[in-house]
């Protein structure tokens, strides 16, 4: 704890008339990313220490709570967590957890060595296979090869997964888990719920030809009725005091995969959390002629569950929102930005490349059109005019024990931020 306050002193400095604070940027991100905010998660209290950086930060900003004279918007939530024991062994080998292997989110709890049965594809691409595959396994795991799906016809493909998908999640079958070994990159993800069986992946330069045996423990916890909040904080407008510009970024992370595995979350999204922070450094100065809402929600990962409770309870009309933007991934930019919603709301994509080459901040900036892929869509469903933008190009890492500080580059934040004060002033 004394280390994490350590952090936060630096963290609070501000350097008054700076249009954007590439270290102060940094620093964000460097603390949420740390082992001490245990990946932003829902176990030892991940999210609650970074919802109280955030307040911290919106304090010494100067900006003023948005919830009825507080900070934080409290909303409950489940979510299956890995808070102890987590191991796998095949055969004799043990492997490293987030490297060698991922258990699937949904995963219960288990504990035991158990037989290894392998099956192929193309054992299990009828309906009358799997079945049959299920009743030989008995108290076994299956463990299945993707590695060479790509030679499949995409019809085939499809049938297949959704067959390996009932070997996962059906609670009618009795075998005891599924081992999946994949070429794919190892990506994790929450569950809001628990399944069946425990799922394993493996990667794929795992030598797992020979594996006769799984020895694993795997401890689950389904939280349910889990609180956790979003944190809000506002700048009054100079002029125009009863619109709003809101920016927002998701704070939440993947937590961790048992007790000493923690997924980081450096570009996902401390970068997204370290701009909406920069911006508010920059406004809590130089006055905006609208009203600035600087918005950090919670539970986008298990399924955008912080701005579901935002929405359906807002501390203000959403109708006076003049605009809102989405920070998600803000780290790289090697490549420029792309813009979700850019074709809905083409003036305002306009007004931002106009910028954009008048200042040549970006290497370019591409658009997309609506997509229901973060935070935005729940406030665009509700009429809010809207951007989600993310950074394109750099390091690959995503969902994954590799994005973490010390890779992030921080192409072109810097440049990044100033475009969007641009924008911003400019509406």
């Amino acid at each position: 704890m004394k280390k994490i306050k350590i952090i936060l002193f630096l963290c609070s400095f501000h350097l008054a008339g700076i249009a954007q604070d590439l270290d102060y940027a940094k620093r964000i991100v460097l603390t949420l990313s740390s082992p001490d905010f245990k990946g932003r998660g829902y176990i030892e209290n991940g999210d609650k220490l970074s919802a109280e950086l955030i307040s911290s930060e919106f304090q010494n900003l100067g900006l003023e709570p948005v919830f009825k004279k507080s900070y934080f918007q409290k909303f409950k939530i489940s979510v299956n967590t890995f808070p102890d024991k987590l191991s796998v062994r095949i055969d004799e080998t043990e492997l490293k957890p987030g490297i060698d292997f991922l258990i699937e989110s949904p995963s219960p709890s288990i504990n035991g060595k158990f037989n290894i049965i392998k099956a192929s594809r193309n054992q299990i691409d009828t309906e009358s296979k799997l079945i049959s595959l299920a009743k030989s396994a008995g108290d076994a795991f299956i463990m299945i090869d993707n590695t060479q799906k790509t030679s499949e016809k995409p019809e085939d493909t499809k049938r297949i997964d959704e067959y390996i998908d009932v070997l996962k999640y059906s609670p009618e079958l009795n075998i005891k888990g599924i081992i999946i070994q994949t070429s794919e990159k190892l990506t994790w993800d929450i569950s809001p719920v628990q399944g069946p069986r425990p799922v394993v992946v493996l990667a794929k330069d795992i030598n797992a030809d020979a594996a006769k045996t799984i020895d694993i423990t795997i401890d689950a916890k389904l939280l349910s009725g889990y609180e956790t909040q979003n944190v809000a904080g506002s700048i009054k407008g100079t002029a125009a005091t009863d619109s709003m510009i809101v920016v927002l970024a998701h704070y939440d992370h993947l937590g961790k995969m048992g007790k000493d595995t923690y997924f980081p979350g450096a570009n996902d999204n401390a970068s997204g959390v370290a701009m909406i922070l920069d911006l508010a450094k920059y406004y809590s100065v130089n006055k905006p002629k609208y009203t600035m809402v600087f918005v950090a929600l919670a539970a986008e990962e298990p399924g955008l569950l912080g701005a579901k409770a935002f929405t359906d309870n807002p501390p203000f009309n959403l109708k006076k929102i003049k605009f809102l933007v989405n920070f998600d991934l803000a780290g790289t930019g090697d490549d420029g930005i792309k813009v979700v919603n850019g074709s809905v709301y083409k003036d305002k994509f306009d007004l931002l490349t106009k910028l954009n080459k008048e200042e040549e901040l970006l290497p370019k900036i591409d658009i997309r059109g609506a997509a229901c892929n973060s935070d935005h869509c729940l406030f665009y469903e509700k009429g809010v005019p809207c951007f989600y933008i993310y950074t394109l190009g750099g390091i690959q890492a995503y969902h994954d024990v590799y994005d973490k500080y010390e890779t992030l580059p921080f192409t072109r934040f810097g440049n990044y931020c100033k475009l969007m004060i641009a924008f911003f002033n400019q509406l």
